[in-house]
């Protein structure tokens, strides 16, 4: 079953031709500057294969919750996704929605300049015009007036967020938004979900911000609790 997926229009890209690919649990919301779905379709689909029967043959790679080695005997993506979660200290499945972002946005570049892909509200991004990517925050009234400024000078990135509030993701935190932009959709998404579960109070989050900005990986964060907002990094917001 899916859920409505209200957050796809906060992305300020009506120039652009969209679809969406839909396989099993993955539900993947794309802009580009024409249809490039049948293409899409496959390529998701090429690479949930990957993921699934790799996963059958290593079941640990589902469930755990701390990091797992890079089996260089993997597909690409898994490796990316092992690669990722070492860096953040968080399971490689924590990285899965931005990995499927970026693999398939990085596939589709080569008929598309512009393309945008949003997978459960992680974004792998590669614009020539700027671009608003507003923040959803679930209750919180923040993430509906402001928005990041994306330059077409710093694209392709990836902007991910965790959330205790929106959405299936494991989370152990209390922010009702953590989004990390980095230039790997798949890194993104894994600091996005260690970022999320280090917010335990909404005292802390400007020291958690400064030891998470040790990572050069990463570009930028923001991060919502109730009706504070903390941001770090090459990051713009602006008010809508």
């Amino acid at each position: 079953m899916f859920e409505p997926r209200f957050y796809r229009q906060r992305l300020n890209a009506k120039d652009l031709f969209k679809f969406e690919v839909k396989i099993g649990e993955t539900d993947i919301f794309i802009r580009a500057n024409c249809d490039l779905s049948k293409i899409a379709f496959r390529f998701t689909r090429f690479l949930r294969y990957q993921i699934q029967k790799y996963i059958q043959l290593h079941f640990s790679f589902l469930k755990s919750l701390e990091p797992l080695e890079v089996d260089i005997e993997a597909p690409k993506i898994v490796q990316v996704m092992q690669a990722a979660s070492l860096k953040a200290g968080v399971g490689p499945m924590a990285a899965v929605a931005g990995a499927l972002a970026e693999f398939v946005g990085k596939e589709l570049r080569e008929k598309s300049p512009e393309i945008i892909v949003e997978n459960g509200g992680d974004i792998y991004l590669n614009t020539s015009k700027k671009r608003l990517v507003q923040i959803y925050s679930g209750a919180s009234r923040l993430g509906k007036k402001i928005a990041i400024e994306i330059k077409p000078e710093d694209s392709p990135l990836g902007i991910c967020t965790s959330s205790r509030t929106v959405g299936h993701s494991l989370s152990f935190g209390i922010a009702d938004a953590c989004c990390v932009i980095a230039k790997s959709a798949c890194l993104a998404d894994a600091f996005a979900t260690a970022l999320g579960n280090s917010i335990k109070s909404e005292y802390n989050i400007d020291k958690i911000l400064n030891s998470f900005a040790a990572h050069k990986e990463i570009l930028g964060m923001v991060v919502i609790v109730k009706e504070k907002l903390a941001c770090i990094g090459d990051i713009e917001l602006v008010r809508i």
